[in-house]
């Protein structure tokens, strides 16, 4: 089957689905009243830096101050590398190592001290590299990135790069010295996955299409005074057709001729030979029904998945980790308990990848797989977890098996989940997923009760207004007790409903 990106377009939201072999495995949601802030760059000011933590608030002309690590902020590291790395070739070869480190890991190994780079009231260029979630604020660098559909610009480091997916050792290197020959001086570039094969022509191109957008950037850096945007990410639709619009994907579906117009424009540019496979859709159908994502949507939604077999995984999300758990459900196997578990393990494996990806969780995950006798077998199930995440574009980091049969792992986090985008706690639960019983609530009001005809004397009535579903377990289940509660009071206890009461509420009236 196909790959495809089907893009809904509106004026309140845009919604892009990727559909891997007619199963949708990323989808990508930008809403007007919210603030799409990932790849932004601005000129932010230091408003506070904190030598403890080894960080800075910046403010950035936004509601709350962004967060900038040490270890984000970009500093003259040439001479450090120098120092390092004597004198080693310029190029930043991912694969080239000395003493056993990458180049990376020798010069994050340098030791910074956070008030050494930044004081209050400084100005300092940043961009967005996690939207702000929950209560925390974007998170942000100064280690600047321009991704074209070819080429990344780092114009802060001295880095050429050529992305890992490109496996051909030639190609790689052809690349390599065409971005040498071409690049002014010794600003970075990163050679993307779809550059494989490109011309040197086309790769010239998009370099001075980039490089003049950061010199625009540089100028507006210089001008400005205040903290404020310096440049604005591209929208969704352009940058679904930049970072996903691959060759492994056969064409694009759009349901909004603007967008459809832009989208063309900007692939006459940089791609023309995509041209013939973006469609304009114009079925009468919502164009998520008809291509079945919008039941996919829903059933993310949930925080119970069915595997095939009968077993199933539950997802739970807490603030900084999210706990699955593996479950064999009705799956009862055919042979013996081992295989069984096994089979349901595996399954479980690639559905945990999928979800994971589609619901764009990251952060600490925790997998509770059902345990396992056999040490084989644990391997197995960790293999195929790593190979399920293969194609992840997130970054992740999974740990073995433990011998309780929990897998540890991360999933970096670079914008909202799914389920924060869709969904908002529960005004009826205040977000705790559980309610009191009503006995429970019955017998709290049975307590209050007392307390009130103490205080009243004896004789006379009480007026006791529930919510309808208490009402009737009151006088189905409960009226032995509320007889028994009228003598001991000695008053009578006249209970009514009301439609609008919350469950866990109730009035009482002396």
């Amino acid at each position: 089957m196909s790959n495809e990106l089907i893009i809904n377009a509106r004026s309140h939201e845009t919604r892009v689905a990727l559909v891997e072999n007619g199963i949708v495995v990323e989808l990508h949601i930008e809403r007007k009243i919210g603030q799409e802030l990932m790849g932004n760059i601005y000129r932010g000011r230091v408003v506070r830096v904190l030598p403890g933590m080894q960080a800075a608030f910046v403010d950035v002309g936004i509601a709350r101050t962004a967060f900038l690590f040490v270890s984000d902020v970009h500093n003259d590291f040439s001479s450090f590398e120098q120092m390092m790395l004597g004198n080693q070739t310029a190029i930043h070869d991912p694969d080239f190592t000395v003493s056993g480190e990458s180049q990376s890991d020798q010069l994050r190994n340098i030791s910074f001290q956070i008030d050494d780079l930044l004081h209050e009231g400084q100005d300092i260029m940043v961009q967005v590299a996690r939207e702000p979630i929950g209560n925390k604020g974007a998170r942000v660098t100064s280690n600047i990135s321009f991704p074209g559909r070819n080429l990344v610009l780092m114009p802060t480091v001295n880095h050429i790069g050529v992305s890992r997916k490109i496996e051909d050792k030639e190609e790689k290197e052809r690349l390599k010295q065409i971005i040498l020959e071409i690049r002014p001086g010794d600003l970075g570039f990163i050679a993307r996955t779809v550059s494989e094969g490109a011309s040197k022509e086309k790769l010239k191109s998009e370099m001075d299409f980039l490089l003049k957008l950061w010199y625009d950037i540089q100028a507006k850096m210089e001008k400005g005074s205040t903290p404020g945007l310096l440049y604005k990410e591209l929208s969704i639709p352009l940058r679904a057709v930049r970072d996903l619009f691959t060759r492994e994907v056969d064409r694009l579906v759009i349901d909004s001729i603007e967008d459809y117009e832009k989208i063309m424009g900007f692939i006459g540019t940089f791609a023309p030979r995509l041209k013939h496979s973006v469609e304009l859709y114009e079925g009468l159908e919502p164009i998520f029904d008809d291509f079945g994502i919008e039941m996919e949507i829903s059933r993310a939604l949930g925080n119970k998945i069915w595997l095939k077999s009968g077993g199933y995984i539950v997802i739970e999300m807490a603030e900084a980790l999210t706990p699955i758990d593996v479950n064999t459900g009705s799956y009862v196997g055919k042979r013996n308990l081992e295989e069984t578990i096994l089979k349901t393990n595996l399954e479980a494996a690639k559905e945990i990848a999928y979800q994971l990806r589609f619901r764009n969780i990251g952060g600490l995950v925790v997998i509770d797989f059902i345990d396992m006798e056999r040490k084989a077998n644990r391997e197995r199930v960790f293999l195929a977890l790593k190979e399920a995440f293969s194609k992840d574009r997130a970054k992740t980091n999974i740990l073995p098996m433990s011998d309780l049969g929990l897998i540890e792992m991360t999933r970096k986090r670079t914008r909202a989940n799914l389920n924060s985008l869709l969904t908002e706690p529960c005004s009826y639960c205040d977000g705790s997923g559980l309610l009191k019983s009503r006995q429970t609530i019955c017998y709290e009001l049975f307590r209050d009760l007392e307390r009130e005809c103490a205080t009243s004397g004896e004789g006379g009535q009480v007026f006791v207004i529930v919510n309808p579903e208490i009402d009737s377990f009151l006088r189905e289940e409960e009226q032995e007790s509320v007889i028994e509660l009228e003598k001991r009071a000695g008053k009578r206890i006249i209970i009514t409903a009301k439609k609008n009461f919350h469950l866990e509420q109730y009035e009482i009236n002396v």
